[in-house]
């Protein structure tokens, strides 16, 4: 969701940039390293958008980055990965993502790190898309609040901490301004669009299974639910000021991701 956002930043900005993607004009794939000399051939800076696979594959490829020449690393990990018991066993360590942080910061060379929270855009063109067309929405989340962040935020401080000076060994927590629980998420598509999603709540177990029937690996089912709980508890509500700190402006309310999402036709 973040990455060709970022790309159409830096090339609205004349930045020399090279989109590596496995279906894209410079084919890259995380499970095939011999597609990524290809990658980063020539390249200064790279925005890491990793892989959620234990072991990560992520620190190869920032030795490999290093080695051919980058001197910029901006990583996009997850909020709450440098937070003991954030996620649950599925992420000890910070998971995947600790596995990444930890690489870039032995790296050498220049290095920002972005943890944002749940994206607004799983509920316009992510996970949550086809429960909300639906009409129904069903997650183990109970009243729990998040702080959603607008991926065009993630995307605009990116662009600040590869283009720009000032951003060398920050960590951003990125989240947007107000809390709201799923329901209230719901309220506010509804208000915009006239077309009313319930929310069902359900337990996790149920959800795991659901996920397991579709064909999800055990890890993968425990990965995804684990990653809701903070949700759950409400360890995402708290605003963060990663936004205000990278980019002198306060982060996009959800009320105007909605608007801009049914403008496009997300939800039609």
């Amino acid at each position: 969701k973040t990455g060709r956002r970022v790309v159409a930043r830096l090339r609205e900005l004349g930045v020399a940039t090279r989109a590596a993607s496995r279906s894209g004009d410079t084919p890259f794939d995380w499970a095939d390293p011999t597609t990524w000399a290809a990658a980063l051939d020539g390249a200064a800076a790279v925005y890491i958008t990793p892989l959620d696979a234990s072991p990560s594959p992520t620190p190869a490829f920032v030795e490999q980055a290093v080695a051919s020449g980058v001197r910029r690393l901006v990583l996009l990990s997850a909020r709450g990965t440098d937070v003991p018991g954030y996620f649950g066993p599925a992420y000890e360590d910070g998971g995947p993502h600790g596995e990444g942080e930890r690489a870039v910061r032995a790296s050498g060379v220049t290095w920002t790190i972005l943890r944002p929270g749940w994206f607004s855009q799983n509920f316009s063109e992510g996970v949550f898309l086809d429960g909300v067309r639906d009409g129904e929405l069903a997650l183990p989340t109970g009243d729990g609040r998040a702080a959603f962040i607008d991926a065009d935020d993630i995307a605009d401080v990116a662009v600040a901490a590869l283009t720009e000076d000032g951003h060398a060994g920050e960590e951003y927590g990125l989240s947007g301004p107000r809390a709201l629980g799923i329901a209230d998420v719901l309220d506010e598509i509804a208000k915009e669009t006239g077309k009313r999603a319930a929310y069902v709540p359900v337990d996790a177990s149920v959800f795991r299974a659901g996920l397991t029937a579709q064909g999800f690996t055990d890890w993968e089912a425990d990965l995804w639910t684990d990653a809701l709980d903070p949700i759950t508890s409400s360890r995402e509500a708290p605003v963060l000021d990663g936004v205000r700190r990278a980019l002198g402006r306060e982060p996009r309310d959800f009320a105007a991701f909605v608007r801009d999402a049914a403008a496009k036709g997300a939800w039609s």
